[in-house]
């Protein structure tokens, strides 16, 4: 089974294909999965290995190590494009997010001042106000929407709770007009597929009604923990990477 843990809160720098050079904090368990989605292509592996044991980090300690990181790095001359809030789960679970942000701003401008602040989250917490405030705070909130379709949202991204769905966080999106970038994810498997002529109409749709700043469309290039799922090559993606930015005016990168 698939399962690819960060087992440190602050890691990297990585190679991110969408962001660049990407130092990593991981606001979930350094040994267990804390999601409110189930997702089918993650790469930490399904919600069912459960939590582990060390929980979540206090926001002391995520303070002190990134401070730990950035510092090191600038007096050895390291390179840095981004500050990345990803890991084992999602992170706006962290009851401390918003204070955690407060912290990464007050250091990332101390330290590397040029660089971007990037939060990856599923939109499941869309309905907290601590955390949109925070998310409004960072340089690239990017805010996860696979299917505009609810039934192939919860085959492919299996949320928590049976009272999200897709017209609702469509909604709650609407309020990062401008600001925030769209994040899709473009696969297909048994009983899925998202590059459909309906699909594709709905995501438009969709993205119409948020306007984000800019739109990421993005398929799998590493195993995953559903073996059927395949990826879309590129030259699809470009071309419907081509048609949602023709047809909404909104920017799209494909990676």
């Amino acid at each position: 089974m698939q399962r690819v843990l960060f087992h440190e809160t602050i890691f990297g720098p990585i190679h991110s294909r969408r962001l660049g050079s990407s130092l990593g904090v991981n606001l979930s368990p350094r040994d267990g999965k804390v999601c409110s989605f189930d997702c089918l292509y993650c790469e930490a592996g399904f919600n069912a290995q459960g939590p582990g044991t060390t929980g979540f980090p206090s926001r002391a300690e995520v303070s002190r190590l990134l401070e730990e990181k950035l510092k090191a790095m600038k007096e050895s001359g390291e390179k840095l494009d981004v500050i990345t809030f990803s890991g084992n789960g999602e992170p706006t679970l962290h009851p401390e997010f918003s204070g955690i942000i407060d912290d990464t701003i007050r250091l990332r401008d101390e330290y590397f001042p040029d660089v971007k602040i990037s939060v990856l989250t599923n939109s499941t917490r869309l309905s907290s106000p601590d955390v949109c405030r925070a998310l409004n705070r960072v340089d690239n909130n990017i805010l996860k929407l696979d299917s505009a379709i609810e039934a192939t949202m919860r085959r492919i991204d299996r949320p928590g709770s049976p009272q999200f769905t897709t017209d609702g966080v469509i909604a709650q999106l609407e309020q990062f007009a401008g600001t925030g970038i769209i994040q899709t994810m473009i696969l297909r498997g048994e009983g899925i597929d998202n590059t459909t002529e309906a699909e594709i109409s709905a995501l438009i749709d969709a993205y119409k009604r948020i306007h984000p700043r800019s739109i990421m469309i993005y398929s799998i290039d590493r195993k995953t923990p559903d073996e059927t799922l395949r990826a879309v090559n590129k030259e699809e993606l470009k071309k419907i990477g081509a048609r949602i930015e023709s047809e909404t005016g909104i920017p799209v990168s494909v990676a």
